[in-house]
């Protein structure tokens, strides 16, 4: 993530540019008062939308227009030009301005009143949701941002609620976002939009038949639309110390929390596990002048999800600011000061943080019934095997509209992404998900970014260097391409992933191999 300048470029758009300055799908970047704006010719028509990405603050005008919105170049969000409606990982719409035509002059004015939402075309009598990660979250503001006047009610078994999940191993975790940008909203928000929160509320049945959620304080909750959005919890060590107090996973605002309150200067630290969150963390103490040493059963980490290549260049981010490394290795024991290895070594540790994987929460899905397989199994339009029962986020198994396999991802911009679509799909505003997995990863100064998912792969196709900042590999298997990362190359990334949405083999080729 980088940080954008307040000064303001580019024309007085209030003043007027002319319309032959416009190209199409080429955004203007202008300012109406002390607001950066953007002028795009999309189509037949002119919009205007403020400048910066509602999620992050990112340069939008530096972003991709396609077909009516524009994609941001830091994390993929994606806004309609029209309605300024957001798409994961932005939660708020952008703010939309009036575009007046004088002759060939257009002139940007701010809007005298918001746009009210349509009535939707059909409507469930009320919505309950079950689990208070960004999936669900993201599909209870959605509802409300496309014009959903009946009841919803999000059940949130985890305090304080919905989070910026990410933060907790990256940013706030390093020390450099205060926990003010935790929580994806507050409580005024949600009284505000009429959402009503059962925080630290679990449920603990449903009953298909009467249409009834059962929570573990007894209440029953009547639904006419029932969401399960209950996540994944962290995996934990099956070995002897591994339930020790200085033992954490990394999965809660609570987690991040306990690790801070170790992670002092000087201090040793073991991360087990060289996955995104492993990783992540080991930088996040490094900045906090932590000692961190990371054991992993992988000889290269990462490499079963992006090639020994990158996994070999990420290994390298991370000894260059003094991680070390123990691969191909496994702990046996945890004492109160030590990590012991297979090997018959013995890592000091004064803290340690284990990033193992995940598992998705489907037991209460189970119990009532619903097919599972790996996750709650949903069809294109996230519909579970019970009627009027929906399943989004982590805990979902769909089928992925490029791939033609059925994926369950666990990715933060995911789940939002679900959650959001299943909105729409409940109001008639869509017909299936048919989005594109996408995820990143920050090592210190490094961004990696993942469009599509391969969970296996015969060929990489590579442009570029790993060295100069500027790279793709794109992963293949039995001819098609399923997934690419980029470095440094953002805008070649919402190409990608572009094309991926449409379908557009031929497109997604030649931007691959085409320097």
């Amino acid at each position: 993530m980088g940080s954008q300048s307040n000064e303001l470029s580019g024309p007085d758009l209030s003043r007027g540019v002319e319309s032959s300055l416009l190209e199409a799908d080429k955004p203007l970047l202008g300012h109406v008062g002390e607001q950066a704006v953007m002028l795009v010719r999309s189509g037949e028509r002119v919009f205007a939308t403020a400048a910066s990405c509602t999620h992050y603050g990112g340069p939008l005008a530096e972003g991709l227009v396609v077909d009516g919105s524009v994609r941001c170049p830091w994390h993929h969000a994606c806004f309609d030009l029209e309605t300024g409606l957001a798409h994961g990982p932005a939660l708020t719409p952008l703010e939309c301005f009036d575009v007046i035509g004088e002759r060939e002059l257009l002139r940007v004015v701010k809007r005298a009143r918001a746009q009210r939402a349509q009535a939707p075309s059909s409507s469930p009598s009320s919505v309950v949701i079950v689990g208070g990660g960004p999936a669900g979250a993201a599909c209870a503001e959605a509802l409300r941002r496309r014009g959903y006047e009946g009841p919803i009610t999000l059940v949130a078994e985890e305090l304080p609620g919905p989070v910026d999940r990410p933060n907790l191993s990256k940013d706030y975790l390093a020390g450099t976002a205060p926990e003010e940008w935790i929580p994806l909203r507050d409580a005024a928000f949600y009284a505000a939009q009429r959402i009503t929160l059962a925080l630290g509320q679990r449920a603990t049945g449903i009953d298909l038949s009467s249409r009834q959620l059962t929570l573990a304080s007894g209440e029953r909750l009547d639904y006419g639309a029932l969401v399960l959005a209950t996540g994944a919890e962290a995996r934990r060590l099956a070995v002897p110390g591994a339930d020790a107090p200085h033992v954490h996973v990394l999965r809660t605002l609570a987690d991040s929390r306990a690790i801070i309150g170790r992670a002092k200067p000087g201090a040793r630290a073991v991360v087990i596990g060289g996955s995104f969150i492993g990783l992540e963390a080991a930088a996040a103490l490094r900045a906090r002048q932590v000692e961190v040493t990371l054991v992993a059963p992988d000889q290269v980490p990462l490499a079963r999800v992006m090639g020994e290549k990158v996994g070999a260049f990420v290994r390298g981010l991370h000894e260059r600011k003094g991680v070390s490394f123990h691969l191909g290795r496994k702990p046996i024991r945890i004492t109160a000061r030590a990590v012991e290895l297979d090997d018959g070594s013995s890592l000091a540790a004064d803290f340690v943080v284990t990033g193992v994987g995940v598992k998705p929460r489907t037991e209460l899905a189970e119990a009532a019934g619903l097919q599972v397989e790996h996750g709650i199994v949903t069809d294109q339009q996230l519909r579970t095997s019970a009627p009027d029962v929906y399943a989004v986020g982590d805990v979902a198994s769909y089928p992925d509209a490029w791939s033609g396999e059925r994926l369950r991802i666990e990715h933060f911009a995911v789940a939002e992404r679900q959650g959001q679509a299943l909105a729409a799909m409940l109001l008639g505003a869509a017909s299936s998900y048919r989005a594109v997995p996408f995820f990143w990863s920050t090592h210190y100064d490094t961004t990696l970014a993942y469009v599509g998912h391969a969970s296996s792969w015969d060929r990489i196709i590579e442009r570029g260097s790993l060295e100069s900042g500027k790279y793709v590999a794109a992963f293949e298997r039995q001819g098609k391409l399923l997934a690419a990362l980029c470095l440094g190359e953002d805008t070649l990334g919402l190409q990608l992933e572009a094309a991926m949405e449409a379908g557009d083999a031929t497109r997604l080729r030649a931007l691959i191999t085409i320097p």
